[in-house]
């Protein structure tokens, strides 16, 4: 058997341990693990009361503990009923079923005419009351809102559950960013 090594020149050497070097060097600089609570230990997440004209049952319930689980498991603040570092609280504003606009999504039919479908959109807003008592320039009061939109022919008892955990997912999302990422 002939084994055929190949030499790597002294140039691609060169320039593989200038690019590991660049790379040490930007990670020093900036960290994309950062967070900018640096001093707070303790949580205090409220539930969310849904007071939206339209109730959904489990959402208050459901957004709460998504919430706390998510500050809980991402950050290592420890939660608290006492005195907390930080408090978060709010309520749902809103939560509706809309029609929206029709789709692009187009089919022909069979006597040559176009069918577009329609969708529905479901929109859930959240207000919240974000207090720092380490940081109290840092505290706010914000709503988020986010939508999600579904073909108007499967009905919301199919895809709700679906659907409502991806909105309160990215509203979670936003919530968290502005709080821990400082964005």
């Amino acid at each position: 058997m002939n084994f055929k090594i190949n030499s790597i020149s002294l140039k691609q050497s060169f320039l593989t341990v200038m690019l590991f070097a660049l790379l040490g060097v930007l990670n020093s600089c900036y960290s994309f693990t950062g967070s900018s609570l640096t001093d707070e230990k303790t949580v205090q997440i409220n539930e969310f009361p849904n007071n939206a004209p339209l109730v959904n049952p489990a959402l208050s319930q459901q957004f709460s503990t998504a919430i706390q689980n998510r500050f809980l498991q991402r950050t290592t603040l420890k939660g608290t009923k006492e005195n907390p570092d930080i408090l978060i609280e709010g309520e749902i504003t809103d939560y509706s079923i809309t029609p929206t606009t029709i789709s692009s999504n187009t089919q022909t039919n069979p006597s040559g005419g176009v069918i577009q479908q329609a969708q529905n959109k479901l929109t859930i807003t959240v207000k919240v009351h974000y207090e720092n008592k380490i940081h109290p320039d840092a505290s706010f009061d914000r709503t988020y809102s986010d939508e999600a939109a579904f073909n108007s022919d499967v009905s919301l008892s199919q895809i709700e559950d679906q659907q409502v955990k991806l909105v309160t997912d990215r509203i979670i999302n936003k919530i968290f960013n502005d709080i821990v990422a400082n964005w």
